[in-house]
């Protein structure tokens, strides 16, 4: 009997060597691939927050203090800049609860033509970068702008909108709104419409309704909104810098460093408190919401019941909405004017209109857009590499720390543009590039790996998305025709996918293509400069803002046709998906 058992026990022991060995192949591919993706988060995004985190503790000795903490505490200017960066991002997201709850509850709450025009409208000034409405906003609302030269004309007086930190406040919350606005709708058509039955049956109605039960079941979805709001304000630096207002946290760390110096401690202190107060705002963002129940009982939700509107009450809507519109759409109408324009100063409109500032952008900026299209496409391809590879190594392993992964992605979003652009030169100025010997810090390349870590949760989180509506039937199904795991995500998982990746990119190319924190912290020279330094430099002199807002609005049509293209694809593959479900 032995000697017939032998065999078999041999056999069977050479079939489970064999499963494992080809188990330990595939596993040995997903761990190099994860250790290549941590790796790049790893030097790329934690060693230079991290250096600059290490550089701001340390005194002149290179011994651990507290010392320039106390001496940034001591210095009025940084004092005061530390409390304007905190008081124009908390009146930000004030103003703009002000411009999008009107807009999310009118469309959300009552029936009347145009809704997905508005809320299209709504989202617009999103693909405009908030530094170029700044400039459009002055000669609309400053000092000498349109409106209040009309105001002074017909009525005696001026209101000072664009003054000093009045100015950054306005420009950044009808820049960021759409923020809320987004959440917010999302939000309220997903409560259940049976919550406010109940309510109503009960007595409760109008503002009364709202107060008490719409508003805080959609509290998450404001919760999200003003928490990101209050980030990007925070850390926003070319606003300030083209209302020349100087004393806040993220323009002084950006003096600092190009004024005095890359060894000065005082631009790395400001940037550790950029970096604390993003995650101290998404960690009370969070904490705001923890332990509380929002959930409804029907699928979908069901949204609000929305009712018809009498005829004042639709004048007295719509009245409201276009105000609001025409408002937040001020700087695209304004940049327009002002790219046609041949004199506007100190009148309402401009003196007369001309073609030349678009012949003179292609002809002084073309290399900018040249320089822009490759960079941002570079960091686009990239994030959907590095997003599919994490999004499948999170979702569809079990690979030791792969939630990690995901959590080092995500960690991007609390990195300021400018503490990252910090970072880079104090961390690898001194790393030479083989063959020039130049620092990698004045490298072209160094901008597209900036690009790409910043635009990374972007892309990650489309690709996750769309990975999750793709069935793990489907991989199993090709594994048991003896396909290999890297053939079933060639041929099955990354097909599926294909929606979901094109949006991630178009995404990450779109925000790419106007990014100006980082990149204005690593250019090294024009001819390497993007879209988004061209449109700076040009707005620096009155003479250049002809030419600087028909950039402009090649930056906005370029943005806008890619963020059209993204909701385009969505859109196509719900629908296919839908037809397909039937």
């Amino acid at each position: 009997m032995s000697t017939v058992s032998l065999p078999q026990k041999s056999r069977s022991t050479s079939a489970q060597q064999k499963r494992l060995l080809k188990k330990i192949r595939e596993d040995w591919g997903l761990y190099l691939a994860a250790l290549t993706i941590a790796a790049f988060i790893l030097v790329f995004l934690f060693v230079p927050v991290l250096k600059v985190i290490y550089v701001a503790f340390q005194d002149q000795s290179g011994a651990l203090s507290l010392v320039n903490f106390v001496d940034f505490f001591s210095s009025s200017l940084f004092r005061e800049s530390f409390f304007n960066s905190f008081y124009v991002a908390f009146m930000s997201v004030i103003l703009a609860s002000i411009f999008a709850l009107p807009l999310a509850y009118f469309t959300s709450r009552f029936q009347f033509r145009g809704t997905v025009l508005i809320q299209t409208l709504g989202i617009v000034p999103l693909i405009m970068p908030p530094f170029i409405g700044a400039v459009a906003m002055q000669l609309l609302f400053g000092e000498n702008g349109t409106m209040n030269l009309l105001l002074d004309e017909y009525l005696g007086f001026t209101i000072p909108v664009m003054e000093g930190l009045n100015g950054v406040i306005f420009v950044q919350s009808v820049h960021y709104f759409p923020f809320i606005l987004i959440n917010l709708s999302a939000a309220l058509q997903n409560i259940d419409s049976s919550m406010e039955e109940s309510a109503q049956s009960l007595g409760s109605s109008g503002f009364k309704l709202f107060r008490k039960i719409v508003f805080p079941l959609a509290l998450p979805g404001y919760v999200a909104g003003a928490s990101l709001v209050f980030v990007k304000v925070f850390d926003d630096l070319g606003t300030p810098l083209l209302l020349n207002v100087n004393d806040m946290l993220a323009p002084q760390a950006y003096l600092r460093i190009t004024s005095v110096g890359i060894s000065d401690p005082m631009g790395y202190v400001i940037s550790v408190i950029l970096v604390a107060f993003s995650v101290f705002a998404l960690w009370v963002a969070f904490l705001s919401l923890k332990g509380k129940d929002y959930s409804t009982t029907q699928k979908g939700g069901g949204g609000l019941s929305k009712r018809e509107l009498k005829p004042k009450e639709l004048v007295m809507c719509y009245a409201v909405i276009i105000l609001l519109l025409l408002l937040v759409l001020s700087p695209h109408i304004a940049l327009l004017l002002l790219s046609f324009g041949t004199i506007w100063s100190y009148s309402p409109l401009p003196d007369a209109y001309t073609l030349s500032h678009y012949a003179t952008a292609f002809e002084q900026a073309s290399g900018f857009i040249a320089n822009t299209l490759m960079y941002a496409g570079m960091a686009g391809l990239a994030d959907v590499i590095l997003g599919t590879a994490i999004a499948y190594l999170v979702w569809r392993t079990k690979i030791i720390g792969r939630k990690w992964l995901d959590f080092g992605a995500m960690a991007a979003l609390a990195v300021p543009g400018v503490v990252l652009g910090i970072g880079y030169l104090r961390s690898f100025y001194d790393v030479e590039m083989p063959f020039t010997g130049a620092p990698m810090a004045t490298w072209w390349g160094i901008i597209v790996i900036a690009l790409s870590v910043r635009r990374l949760p972007y892309a990650l989180r489309s690709c996750v998305a769309s990975l999750q509506q793709v069935s793990p039937s489907l991989e199993e199904a090709s594994e048991n025709l003896g396909a290999t795991r890297a053939t079933t995500v060639r041929r099955i998982v990354i097909p599926l996918m294909a929606a979901g990746i094109l949006a991630g990119f178009v995404t990450a190319f779109a925000t790419a293509a106007v990014e100006l924190s980082a990149t204005i912290m690593l250019v090294s020279s024009e001819s390497d400069a993007p879209l988004a330094y061209g449109l700076y430099v040009f707005m620096q002199s009155a003479a250049g803002r002809g030419p600087g807002a028909a950039l402009g609005i090649i930056a906005v049509v370029i943005v806008g046709l890619a963020t059209y293209l993204s909701h385009y694809i969505v859109e196509r593959t719900r629908e296919a998906n839908g037809l397909k479900s039937l």
